[in-house]
């Protein structure tokens, strides 16, 4: 089922997959890169934001983290570099964690409680029903 699945959004071309114990993974290194990446991501904006918020410039800091994956399968596709796998998947590394990175915070940022404006503000006495 992990493979089927795997095999709807990833080529998983065994010459540009990673093996393990002789078996290919389910995912081709680009993808195992992303993957790998937005876990750990997600993970470190969960385990070290005091203070989430939603980032008020995703666009650009996907768009950013995406340059290095693009210029990777642009030169692959014009012959230019061969790449490997853990080169694919190193490309891959900062949009899959900048994406969980987004993700986890908005999440975070959302799930937090909104302050109601009707609640006692500080050193002001509460009026009375």
């Amino acid at each position: 089922m992990v493979y089927s699945g795997a095999g709807l959004i990833c080529h998983q071309r065994a010459t540009r997959s990673f093996h393990l114990a002789g078996v290919q993974l389910p995912v081709c290194g680009r993808c195992a890169g992303l993957y790998m990446s937005a876990a750990f991501g997600a993970a470190l904006a969960y385990l070290v934001s005091r203070h989430p918020r939603i980032p008020s410039n995703t666009r650009r800091i996907l768009v950013l983290a995406s340059i290095p994956t693009v210029l990777s399968v642009i030169l692959e596709w014009t012959a230019l570099v061969d790449p490997t796998n853990v080169g694919r998947a190193l490309c891959a590394l900062p949009v899959g964690a900048s994406a969980a990175w987004i993700f986890v915070q908005s999440l975070r940022a959302e799930a937090r409680p909104i302050p109601d404006p009707r609640s006692r503000i500080p050193n002001q006495p509460q009026a009375r029903h």
